[in-house]
């Protein structure tokens, strides 16, 4: 890695990224136009003391995960992508492994919805992003990390989520969940991070093991489908969950959203403002 470089290049970068361009607040006076290292490594999900390392030099193997992350954070076009890739000592990641690449076009859609629930996905069905309405709806998603950012794993070894299902359509999400991720390891055999991932949830979950030896294979949920959230603020709120699949980088758009007028509109107005108010103060470190 030619750390020097990366560091420079990320500070230059984010000197030159206004705040409001990426859906930061801005409270009173600032030195700089730019972002602030905490607001990039909230952004990046990553720790101000990591990114601190990077920009200095003082740490030299970024993953190819925080690379796309920074990347993405800093709205980069393809060629400075390239280049941070480069800079890190990888190779810009291929058609042959799952992307979690989010164009510049993409993201302008995702900023369009800054005030609608929307979740990113990969092809693995691991979390990329999310936006500030979604984590007052679904809970915070900024912490999670590794594994615990994969939706397999939530549903099937940890917490899950606020999504309320009976027995039986819990049964079957699981099942169009992992139906879903074998057709995503047999579009990308290559890739090293999703044999990983199917061995750690082998090891974890007797019921993955049961399914996906099963060889069923099925798309995840029904691109229309309604859901019912059990959110601790308001109660239940059920919503249309429609999910856009970018067929190029074979990423997932999950949005949630309320017919006009409704009671369920209401409650997820509501529970969009209390959540938000709590991250009032801004990104933290």
């Amino acid at each position: 890695m030619q750390s020097w470089e990366f560091g420079r290049m990320v500070r230059q970068w984010r000197d030159r990224l206004e705040p409001s361009a990426v859906g930061v607040p801005v409270a009173g006076r600032r030195r700089a136009a730019g972002l602030r290292r905490e607001e990039l490594a909230w952004l990046a999900g990553i720790s101000v003391d990591y990114l601190t390392r990077l920009e200095q030099g003082r740490s030299t193997s970024p993953s190819v995960q925080v690379v796309e992350s920074l990347a993405r954070s800093l709205r980069l076009g393809d060629a400075e992508r390239d280049l941070l890739f480069r800079l890190a000592g990888h190779a810009t990641p291929g058609r042959d492994v799952v992307s979690a690449r989010i164009t510049p076009s993409v993201q302008r859609l995702l900023d369009r919805l800054a005030n609608t629930p929307v979740a990113v996905y990969d092809a693995t069905w691991t979390l990329i992003v999310a936006n500030a309405p979604y984590d007052a709806l679904m809970g915070a998603t900024t912490d999670l990390r590794g594994i615990e950012r994969n939706s397999v794993w939530r549903n099937l070894v940890g917490p899950g989520t606020r999504a309320v299902h009976s027995p039986d359509e819990q049964a079957e999400f699981e099942a169009g969940l992992i139906g879903d991720l074998r057709l995503t390891a047999a579009r990308y055999p290559a890739d090293h991070r999703l044999r990983d991932l199917v061995a750690e949830l082998s090891v974890l979950s007797p019921r993955f093991v049961d399914l996906w030896e099963s060889g069923e294979v099925g798309r995840h949920a029904d691109p229309g489908r309604r859901k019912t959230i059990d959110h601790p603020d308001v109660g239940l709120i059920t919503l249309d969950c429609d999910t856009m699949i970018v067929a190029a980088d074979d990423i997932r758009i999950m949005i949630y959203t309320a017919e006009p007028g409704t009671e369920d509109a209401e409650r997820l107005a509501l529970a969009i403002v209390l959540g938000t108010q709590r991250m009032v103060d801004g990104p933290q470190p």
